[in-house]
């Protein structure tokens, strides 16, 4: 069958580990495991990073990458895939360490992914199979940063720094249908247009004094952003880490400021299965939609990944099968 996989790793020119070929039909490790024939699945930076060998180990490859998917399983119905396995010991051993799709197992940027059926859950038939697969990764991160961990209400203001890529979107779209007051930074004008444009309240450079301290700030850009984030909570506020895109070491960990106004720091990693229903419900429900860059088959992927390395996307990537 047709993938887009990682042949090596190249750290510092990641594309040029990426190939796009055959690879075997997948084959499922156990009973409780089925195969989903991919109609659409969309890309993460999880991806450029195994390319880099990030997560990732040399006994491990070929790798196919790929983490969301949406497509039919062996009975016809429509499903999309949750992408953490291991995390309940469904399919999998009871103690086997959580992975995502495309670390231990095979992963979605194929024609067909073999998944334990746990993970295969009812698409909302108000969803495209693109809309879908972008679901399971970014979108999934953005609900529990927002719904689970940062502990906000209606009428609360949150930050959300780095408005583009797939998370920042993604909270941008959800917080806004569920009643709350978004702000966001870019350093591009036309990215802060448009996350206006998608319900932000208002958008800043990156680094600007905000009109008001925030409830909650939700950071995936890391030691580029974080003292700007630390100093735009109000006391007792919260900020939700889901990831470090700029890097891990910021020049200043703000720890007095932290401690002082009692500051809640929470890391945040993907999301549940029921998460991943409720969202869709939502998504379903309220009309809401995830937000899609570009759209290419499988063949064109390198273009797909070219955009995302360089950062020109706003919203998600999808590829089609």
């Amino acid at each position: 069958m047709f993938a887009a996989y990682a042949a090596r790793f190249d750290r510092d020119h990641p594309l040029n580990a990426l190939e796009l070929g055959d690879r075997p039909e997948p084959e499922a490790p156990g009973p409780d495991w089925t195969v989903v024939h991919v109609r659409a699945a969309s890309l993460n930076h999880h991806d450029l990073w195994s390319l880099r060998g990030v997560g990732l180990g040399a006994e491990a490859l070929p790798m196919t990458l790929g983490c969301d998917a949406a497509g039919v399983d062996e009975d016809g119905n429509e499903v999309l895939v949750h992408s953490v396995i291991g995390a309940t010991g469904h399919g999998v051993g009871p103690t086997e360490r959580r992975s995502l799709l495309s670390e231990k197992y095979q992963g979605t940027f194929a024609e067909r992914v073999t998944v334990p059926r746990w993970n295969v859950l009812p698409k909302p038939a108000e969803l495209s199979f693109e809309e879908a697969a972008c679901l399971p990764t970014a979108w999934l991160t953005a609900y529990r940063m927002l719904f689970t961990n940062a502990g906000v209400r209606p009428g609360d203001t949150v930050l959300v720094q780095g408005a583009g890529g797939g998370v920042a979107t993604a909270a941008i779209v959800l917080g806004a249908a569920a009643g709350l007051r978004m702000l966001v930074t870019s350093r591009d004008a036309a990215k802060r247009e448009r996350a206006v444009a998608l319900g932000a309240e208002a958008a800043f450079e990156a680094g600007a004094r905000l009109p008001r301290r925030v409830d909650a700030v939700l950071e995936t850009v890391g030691a580029a952003t974080w003292s700007h984030s630390v100093k735009s909570l109000r006391p007792g506020g919260t900020l939700v880490i889901s990831g470090a895109t700029s890097g891990q070491a910021p020049t200043s960990a703000e720890l007095n400021r932290i401690f002082f106004l009692e500051l809640r720091v929470v890391g945040s990693t993907m999301g549940g299965r029921d998460e991943l229903a409720a969202l869709a419900s939502f998504c379903a429900a309220k009309g809401v939609r995830p937000v899609i860059d570009t759209v290419l088959p499988l063949e064109r992927a390198g273009e797909g990944f070219a955009r995302m390395a360089a950062g020109e996307q706003f919203g998600k990537i999808v590829l089609t099968v």
